[in-house]
């Protein structure tokens, strides 16, 4: 069996040696069309920065090492050009001196990946204009920086390479601003929790702008780039990166005759085959099923790509292997934060359908009695009135990775709030909590759909015309309710440092000696710093006769998301008060 792959990296290297562990009688070829055939595709950033300073570190394997290790023979600067699927040959060219010829296969694989979206602007060909999907693209921007000491760049995007960059070039001494056309950076997070990874970026004197919609790039005499804006001054600078997303390679399936779907990309079944039988398609241009809701989706990571790669090997074999879905689990360094998550965001829930809430909460990263912990913001989405756990973000700066692993493990089990909180995890004070944060979230949710507490939100809140000033109307018969008191139940230090105007203070500990100056006919919501402590006091009102809600997030949320402050995280318990 001849087995053909065109395309390394992630899928295609993985393919390539998991079809030889399975069978040493094959003959295996990769074609790679860039010179490096398994590379360190997400490293590629912390070269730029200079984390990585070793070159040769980016590459995981070399044509020797794969025909010394695996018995495959590797062709790099070689590009497939046509599919000719009746012959089953595919006509490669040498980029070298352009020469072509036909190969051919009992099996081909497609691992041709995803390029940089560059759109059609006026501009894109100055050399100060770079954007990053090889390793080539890496060393083009290391040497600009090295020879040219640019001072200022620009970053156009801000999903995660754009963000990786504007740390990365930061860390190298040079001023970046990051244009988003969105409203938010990061489309893996919800607009809420993407605020504090704005917040990390201007502490770390990155300038953001969002809505920031590009027309196109001028090069002015003495170097300078200019980026054009639709709406705004353009933004001068030494040099560009564009990072405005990625576009499934798919051409070569496509001019084969192969069945594409969701914006292009080459549609598979559960085996990694696609509408030939005897070809296999992995790695950023498949179309797979989003394991939450099973809709198609295009989700462009290592770990996947290095699943289907070894699915398609096996079935190849002939082992029957399945790949189900992906969740697009993810994580990300920025600057001392790490981002992360995992699943449907609010907004995706939301556009496939599905009844859905969720649940804010700021845990320590572990017992805050020893020295050095964190708090995290976590936020659980999570389907009514089921409690299936439906996604997970969470920023913080140590531990949020784990958590959101974890999280991640619990929906593919398709586990319910309930079993997040019988989760058996680790404890000792340096590593967690007795009540770990993932069964703080199950606590929360179960409380929820037991009609234990009733939870609103800031946006609720601001919805509101006045507190307790006038009364509110609700509902198609425009019956109307009484009139609503926002409660603040923290400490008074905190209430002075900063609270909502017109809201009451009572702080939890004098609650339920004060009961008598709230209103028997209001509606309360109660606010504390991170909405532990309002669940207390949400706790004592309901018992004594009283109609609350918990405002989730707490005032820590609010500051972090309306008010685009950086809150304390370190030393901070989860109830949003220090530790010490």
């Amino acid at each position: 069996m001849k087995v053909l792959i065109i395309g390394g990296v992630a899928g295609g290297a993985t393919a390539a040696a998991r079809l030889r562990r399975l069978d040493e009688t094959a003959e295996i070829v990769v074609v790679e069309r860039t010179g490096y055939v398994s590379y360190a595709n997400c490293g590629l950033p912390y070269y730029v920065g200079a984390t990585i300073k070793d070159r040769a570190k980016l590459t995981l394997q070399t044509p020797e090492s794969f025909r010394s290790r695996f018995n495959v023979d590797v062709r790099v600067r070689q590009e497939a050009v046509a599919i000719d699927r009746a012959a089953k040959t595919v006509t490669i060219r040498r980029l070298e001196d352009g020469s072509e010829y036909a190969e051919p296969y009992d099996k081909l694989i497609l691992s041709p990946g995803a390029k940089a979206t560059v759109p059609d602007l006026p501009g894109l060909d100055s050399n100060r204009l770079f954007t990053l999907r090889t390793v080539e693209d890496t060393f083009a921007i290391a040497d600009f920086i090295e020879r040219e000491n640019p001072r200022t760049a620009t970053v156009v995007g801000a999903g995660f390479i754009g963000l990786e960059m504007a740390e990365n070039l930061t860390e190298r001494g040079i001023k970046v601003t990051v244009l988003q056309r969105g409203g938010h950076a990061m489309p893996t997070l919800d607009g809420d929790m993407a605020a504090l990874v704005h917040n990390a970026l201007r502490e770390h004197g990155v300038t953001l702008m969002l809505g920031a919609g590009v027309t196109g790039f001028e090069e002015r005499e003495g170097g300078m780039m200019r980026t054009l804006l639709k709406d705004a001054a353009p933004v001068n600078s030494d040099m560009v990166l564009l990072s405005v997303g990625v576009t499934p390679e798919s051409d070569l399936a496509r001019d084969a005759g192969l069945d594409l779907g969701l914006r292009g990309a080459i549609k598979v079944d559960e085996h990694m085959r696609t509408s030939d039988p005897d070809t296999y398609a992995v790695g950023d241009a498949v179309q797979v099923k989003n394991f939450a809701t099973g809709d198609a989706a295009r989700i462009a990571l290592a770990c996947p790509a290095n699943k289907q790669g070894r699915s398609a090997a096996d079935n190849i074999c002939g082992i029957p292997r399945v790949f189900k879905g992906s969740q697009g689990s993810s994580v990300m360094k920025l600057f001392d934060r790490t981002v992360a998550s995992t699943g449907l965001t609010c907004k995706a829930a939301e556009a496939a359908g599905l009844d859905f809430d969720y649940v804010l909460l700021a845990p320590a990263s572990h017992a805050t009695y020893y020295p050095g912990s964190s708090s995290m913001t976590l936020k659980v989405v999570f389907e009514r009135p089921s409690g299936r756990i439906l996604g997970a973000q969470a920023v913080g700066r140590e531990g949020v990775e784990k958590r959101i692993d974890v999280i991640a493990t619990a929906m593919r089990a398709r586990m319910t709030a309930s079993d997040l909180t019988e989760l058996d995890l680790c404890y000792a004070p340096p590593y967690s909590s007795a009540k770990d944060p993932v069964n703080m979230a199950g606590y929360i949710i179960e409380n929820i759909l037991e009609n234990r507490v009733r939870q609103v939100t800031w946006d609720d809140v601001m919805e509101l015309p006045g507190f307790a000033e006038e009364p509110r109307e609700k509902g198609e018969d425009n019956a109307v309710e009484p009139p609503l008191i926002l409660l603040d139940c923290r400490t008074a230090g905190e209430f002075a440092r900063g609270h909502i105007e017109g809201a009451l203070h009572i702080p939890l500990d004098e609650l339920r000696d004060r009961l008598d100056v709230l209103p028997r006919d209001c509606e309360i919501w109660v606010h504390c710093q991170s909405g532990l402590r309002s669940y207390v006091a949400c706790r004592i009102l309901a018992q004594h006769g009283f109609s609350c809600a918990n405002v989730a997030g707490g005032y820590g949320f609010y500051e972090q998301t309306a008010l685009d402050r950086c809150v304390r995280t370190e030393g901070v318990g989860p109830c949003g008060m220090a530790a010490e």
